[in-house]
């Protein structure tokens, strides 16, 4: 299934007591589509699920699904380290209306491939929601291998891939064995064009909440033949796509959203905003580039 060229993981807004701020949800949702997003993921890594409560889960989806009213597709972060938890997450989500879920790779229990995939063929058993693989060895310690990716794409609703590795020959290698409806998108924004130009279909980005435009040009560019051009505003963009990962995200773009004022609050706990000297380095990155 094709979600979209350019997806945004969504930060969760929070106000002063570090509660989920439903006004400035709404704020950030209109600023996403409005800069182009073609969907939104909700509850991600980005939006800091794993600080996040079932029930705040649960609610974040409800205002969201509310203030898109069907103008983009929602994808719901529902993926967990305890797969039966994952499956209520989802079927929950499902009801409510989501479009999709976003499943990562269970964390910290450290299964092997056989696990892994028995873990998301369950999940995918349970649900009629397309699914989107989050293969992200950095945060979660284990790594979808290519067979697994490959296997687990015959399955009907099991979609798409969202590839944080990093490893383009790993990337190519699955988009040379899935079947042609099955996607691939970037997990990391500084590899958007690379991915795309070997077959991907686009991104879940970060850097969207920043300079959501402009990707968004990139990528058009490149889908219309402008190669050239797409490279040179890839290299354009770079410093604030490097930028906004100098800390563990999402820090550096709430950060940066505040200092484009809207104003999402901070980050949780173990998670810590910027430093005074960090913010001074990424709003310099984002005055230099635009």
């Amino acid at each position: 299934m094709d979600f979209g060229r350019m997806l945004t993981a969504m930060v969760t807004p929070f106000d002063k007591h570090n509660q989920i701020d439903f006004n400035i949800t709404t704020q950030l949702v209109e600023h996403l589509i409005a800069s182009g997003t073609d969907g939104l993921v909700v509850a991600g890594t980005t939006g800091e699920s794993p600080t996040l409560s079932h029930q705040e889960k649960i609610d974040l989806f409800k205002h969201v699904i509310k203030v898109v009213d069907g103008r983009v597709p929602i994808i719901a972060g529902t993926g967990s380290n305890n797969t039966q938890a994952s499956i209520e997450l989802t079927k929950e989500a499902e009801q409510l209306g989501v479009n999709g879920a976003l499943i990562v790779t269970p964390y910290y229990n450290k299964p092997n491939q056989e696990g892994l995939y028995q873990h998301f063929a369950a999940i995918a058993d349970q649900t009629k929601l397309p699914i989107m693989l989050y293969n992200i060895p950095s945060r979660a310690v284990v790594r979808l291998n290519v067979e697994t990716v490959v296997a687990l794409s015959q399955i009907d609703n099991i979609v798409s891939v969202k590839d944080s590795t990093g490893d383009l020959d790993s990337i190519a290698s699955i988009l040379n064995q899935v079947d042609e409806d099955f996607t691939v998108y970037s997990g990391d924004d500084s590899l958007t064009l690379p991915i795309q130009s070997i077959g991907g279909t686009g991104i879940v980005s970060v850097s969207s909440h920043i300079i959501g435009k402009e990707m968004k040009e990139m990528i058009t560019l490149y889908e219309q033949g402008n190669v050239k051009e797409a490279a040179q505003l890839h290299r354009q963009l770079l410093p604030i796509m490097r930028a906004l990962f100098m800390a563990p995200s999402p820090s550096p773009v709430k950060s940066a959203l505040k200092y484009k004022d809207i104003d999402v609050g901070s980050v949780r706990l173990p998670l810590v905003p910027l430093s005074p000297f960090e913010e001074q380095n990424l709003f310099r990155v984002l005055d230099s580039v635009q």
